[in-house]
């Protein structure tokens, strides 16, 4: 498609509750998974629409996030595999956008309303998802990977159940750029470890797209957070948004796993993790009660180290790899805890929605692209050449748009992991 025409998304020919035969979208398909700046490529996709319980949202902003650095590449799997009914993948899993048809079964939601797009999926007949939890279900997905009809398109179909109310504080670039990351570190904090006034956490990666929403989340219950970031600049940002004090990761590089350390290399190694536990203890007054974990390999032995007997190890992701090797002697016999997480259900996400919307928690925002930065802005992702989150803007044809009420709206800064 002519780059003319990816102007023009923001532009529609067709009234609300119509849906229009084709739209442009940016698609990866299987035999040309590699490099992002090569899978993705923009198409001309039919519309989709909307089942029993579907709702379809024109999107007006997406939010770019990492699985789709994943999707390009087919990497670690393919997502393909996820929904092979489908020849095609539109990603995202990140929105902000406006109802635009629905589907039969919908009462809560009508056209012309505007939302927010939670990415957690599952199949209503689980019984999983009647009175246990979503994330239980077998067929639980996230939307805009596990699933093709992502953010990157004009239209997306999504579940009703996805949706919570756009913020009115917020523009469409800012209200398109929380959802996963802020929902999954609101799961893993308020609900998984139950974090409460007075308790102490220890933040790694605190300046990235996790880190940035439980430094606000442990300010905003009341709870000492000490954040770990990359740099002295993302540690004066990591101090704004509420934290204690940070440290500079960079002064114990040596405490990182790197996997198959001889006996020596391990000596120094847990060397450098004492001495780190005992700066966090200087900053925090005793070892934290809550451990936030999302790197993996390179600091899950210090986690575990680090955190207080009885204390709580929660943990969402390994972007540092998810072998992980550490002494299990410091869990069992201090009996500390390790708590798997992965990302919200619908309660979680309308809860956490609601602190955005009162300005007690704020997104934290990097850059805004036109539609046509898709792949451009997975590449930089791929290379760790961006700084923070980034928002696309699809339906919103300038940044600025859709605030329609008083508010901070959302941090400008660069950040990163």
């Amino acid at each position: 498609m002519a780059q003319a025409d990816v102007k023009k998304v923001s532009q529609l020919d067709v009234a609300p509750g119509e849906l229009p035969k084709t739209m442009t979208a940016w698609v990866i398909r299987q035999d040309r998974e590699g490099e992002p700046k090569d899978a993705f490529q923009i198409e001309d996709i039919e519309v989709p629409e909307p089942g029993a319980f579907e709702v379809i949202v024109r999107v007006m902003a997406a939010g770019v996030n990492f699985n789709n650095v994943w999707a390009a590449l087919g990497e670690p799997v393919s997502v393909f595999r996820y929904h092979p009914e489908e020849d095609h993948h539109i990603g995202g899993s990140d929105a902000s956008g406006v109802i635009w048809k629905v589907g039969e079964g919908v009462t809560k939601w009508k056209v012309g309303d505007e939302v927010v797009i939670h990415c957690n999926q599952a199949s209503y007949e689980d019984v999983e998802v009647h009175g246990l939890d979503p994330l239980a279900a077998p067929s639980q997905k996230i939307w805009g990977y596990e699933t093709s009809w992502g953010s990157f398109a004009q239209f997306t179909k999504v579940q009703a159940q996805q949706l919570v109310p756009k913020p009115q504080n917020l523009t469409w670039e800012e209200a398109s750029s929380y959802g996963l990351t802020y929902f999954t570190a609101y799961r893993m904090l308020i609900d998984q470890v139950e974090m409460q006034a007075g308790h102490k956490v220890l933040i790694w990666g605190a300046a990235g797209g996790l880190g940035v929403f439980a430094t606000q989340l442990a300010k905003l219950t009341g709870a000492d957070s000490v954040g770990v970031v990359s740099s002295d600049q993302k540690g004066e940002l990591v101090k704004q948004l509420g934290a204690k004090d940070f440290i500079n990761r960079n002064e114990f590089a040596g405490m990182m796993r790197k996997g198959g350390e001889s006996k020596e290399e391990e000596k120094e190694r847990f060397a450098q993790s004492r001495a780190f536990a005992k700066r966090v203890k200087e900053i925090l007054g005793d070892a934290p009660d809550i451990v936030f974990e999302h790197v993996g390999q390179a600091t899950f032995p210090t986690s575990v180290f680090v955190v207080r007997p009885f204390g709580k190890v929660v943990i969402c992701g390994a972007t540092s790899g998810y072998n992980l090797d550490f002494d299990v002697r410091y869990l069992w016999m201090r009996q500390k805890q390790i708590i798997g997480s992965h990302f919200a259900n619908a309660w979680e996400a309308t809860k956490a929605n609601e602190l955005i919307a009162q300005s007690k928690i704020r997104p934290v925002l990097w850059r805004v692209m036109p539609f046509e930065g898709v792949a451009e802005a997975h590449q930089l992702m791929r290379e760790n050449k961006h700084q923070g989150k980034i928002s696309i803007l699809v339906g919103a044809d300038s940044e600025g748009q859709g605030k329609t009420a008083e508010g901070p709206g959302a941090i400008r800064a660069e950040v990163g992991n």
